[in-house]
């Protein structure tokens, strides 16, 4: 797995998806526990859709 998630990105990742789980937890609506995603793509720093579309928010390393 090749990183594609720059550090700017990661970091919205994580936090956003720590906000959503924590409102689908607290009783939100169904949709707040796409947060799972969100912080799963975070912590890799890959993102599948990121890798279907060429995609990527980092330099790349030669």
């Amino acid at each position: 797995m090749q990183k594609n998630i720059g550090s700017i990105e990661k970091i919205a990742r994580i936090v956003i998806g720590i906000a959503l789980v924590i409102w689908a937890i607290a009783g939100g609506p169904l949709w707040a526990w796409a947060g799972v995603m969100l912080l799963a793509t975070g912590l890799l720093s890959w993102c599948p859709a990121r890798m279907l579309f060429g995609g990527r928010s980092c330099s790349v390393e030669k």
